[in-house]
């Protein structure tokens, strides 16, 4: 969809770190960290493949595996920044009632059905933008 539609469609990913999953917050935080080196998405993909076995240890190990500047990387762990931007972030999602992750919305709408559906309903949604 975003190849097809690069002008009318974007993905907008927020923090919504479960207070249930004692490293989720931390993941959240290496996440935004790793995503300031250009890494984001290959941070993430590496947190849920290693979702199991999250630590101070593993987020070292893929930080390293990536290629990141790791004394960058441990400072913006904790800035106050990416901590600010995570609170905003359950703000929102607690307002909008997510529930889980991960939560799909499409304008603004929740997103129940991720089938073939979902991608019907975002190209609708595409082509009245370019109406």
């Amino acid at each position: 969809m975003l190849e097809k539609y690069p002008r009318d469609v974007k993905i907008v990913l927020k923090q919504f770190p479960l207070p249930m999953h004692q490293f989720a917050r931390k993941a959240s935080a290496a996440v935004l960290a790793a995503d300031r080196q250009g890494k984001y998405r290959e941070f993430s993909h590496q947190l849920f493949e290693n979702f199991s076995q999250l630590s101070d240890g593993k987020l070292q190990e893929i930080a390293k595996k990536l290629g990141l500047n790791l004394e960058k990387f441990n400072k913006d762990l904790n800035d106050h920044a990416i901590q600010t931007r995570i609170n905003t972030d359950i703000t929102d999602g607690n307002r909008a009632n997510v529930q889980g992750t991960p939560t799909l919305f499409i304008n603004g709408r929740l997103v129940r059905d991720r089938g073939p559906q979902m991608f019907q309903e975002i190209e609708a949604e595409a082509r009245k933008k370019r109406q």
